[in-house]
């Protein structure tokens, strides 16, 4: 089946004005460079698309959560790295919608592109208003709007829903093969499946987790979530964080997977680590001390999955056609608690042959800055973080469902 939406392919705008809503929610360093531009370099199919065919791209995104017209989150700087990008000027608007924009817009030729300010910096982007919608299609007079930015997509917000309502929309390039890739994976992967589940919370990912359970033949459990399997499963877990409220959720996982495989071997399907790297407290300054899982003391907090427990994962992903990760393994901003997460990603690199899609938000930025930024070694790299979530869990995103139904 092909993907279930119009996309720019399926539409005549050539030579129209067309109105792109990409994710350009870059990470910053502390100076206010962009440290990662996957999300820009993401973006380029489409907009090479529409610019081989004439069209005025108009851009429309947003940085950060900024409390109102907070200029350290303006979008100028991704202008400027869009440019170097594309090998093409870009034009920075500084608002996102009234005269300003309309004059900046109606100058500009075909074959161009502008980037308009933060969305966010008008309150009304995050309450999906119908009028700020009508003001942006107003100020750009659009003929059609691309849906292009994947992180996004699960919110229902102006830019991914209200503006849907005024303007023929459809997918871009991005966010069709985001959608398509990650079901599919979902819906048809290559046996044998590992399913990789780290981070903070259980409840954060209980949806994707439930999914696994009926269709991965193994789930591998790391990150902080882990410490909150291991006291469910009666283990001390010392200082360590850990959700107390989540026994119901467990035991419908635990017995859900059990039905699926049997009582006595649910153990060897939900696979939680054996041994754990842990620290005092977490600071840089902090070595790794590893501990089986029956011997965590009551100051020790576990902040990675030990030696052990990596070798183990390690064998698990040997055997696999396709591993889907969410959530790094430890507290992978200090490289002490790093190694499970490094050795993961190294595991999946040695194996060209596994289909492995990394999830978005923080195990996708560990897995480019690891990899040097390009991604190459792995099969995909998800722009989205709660967007990839829900489609694994298979939720309706309301601003794909918003688009135009495919006519086929």
């Amino acid at each position: 089946m092909g993907f279930f939406k119009e996309t720019i392919r399926n539409v005549p705008l050539s030579g129209d004005t067309v109105l792109v809503r990409a994710d350009y929610n870059v990470p910053l360093d502390n100076e206010g460079n962009i440290s990662d531009d996957l999300r820009i370099k993401a973006s380029l199919p489409t907009l090479r698309y529409l610019l081989k065919r004439g069209c005025k791209v108009v851009i429309i995104s947003h940085l950060g959560r900024p409390e109102g017209h907070e200029k350290k989150y303006s979008l100028e700087p991704i202008a400027n790295r869009l440019s170097e990008l594309l090998k093409k000027e870009v034009t920075f608007v500084d608002d996102t919608v009234g005269d300003t924009v309309y004059q900046a817009v109606r100058r500009a030729p075909k074959n161009s592109v502008l980037l308009l300010e933060n969305l966010r910096f008008y309150e009304e982007e995050e309450k999906d208003s119908h009028a700020f919608a009508k003001a942006i299609v107003r100020s750009t007079r659009a003929a059609y709007f691309v849906q292009d930015g994947f992180g996004v997509v699960h919110r229902a917000h102006a830019s991914t829903h209200a503006l849907t309502l005024y303007l023929p929309s459809v997918a871009g390039l991005l966010l069709e093969k985001e959608y398509s890739t990650i079901t599919k994976a979902m819906s048809a992967p290559k046996q044998p499946l590992v399913a990789i589940m780290g981070g903070a919370k259980v409840s954060d990912k209980i949806g994707v987790i439930e999914r696994f359970v009926a269709i991965a033949d193994k789930i591998l459990i790391g990150g902080a979530m882990a410490n909150t399997f291991l006291a469910y499963r009666g283990l001390g877990t010392g200082a360590s964080k850990v959700e107390s409220d989540q026994k119901e959720t467990l035991d419908r996982l635990y017995t859900a997977a059990a039905a699926k495989v049997g009582a006595g071997n649910v153990d060897d399907f939900i696979i939680l680590p054996v041994d754990v790297a842990v620290a005092p407290r977490i600071d840089p300054s902090e070595k790794r001390h590893i501990r089986a899982v029956t011997a965590i003391a009551a100051d020790d907090i576990a902040l990675d999955v030990g030696d052990k427990s990596i070798e183990i994962i390690a064998a698990h992903i040997a055997s696999a056609k396709t591993v889907i990760w969410n959530g790094t393994l430890g507290y992978a901003e200090l490289p002490e608690f790093a190694h499970g997460s490094a050795r993961l990603a190294l595991a999946l690199a040695t194996h060209p042959d596994i289909k492995s899609i990394i999830g978005g938000g923080d195990t996708a930025d560990f897995a480019l800055k690891w990899d040097g930024g390009t991604g190459n070694s792995f099969s995909h790299v998800s722009t989205g973080g709660g967007a990839s979530l829900d489609l694994m869990a298979g939720k309706k995103l309301p601003g794909v469902e918003s688009l135009l139904d495919a006519r086929n």
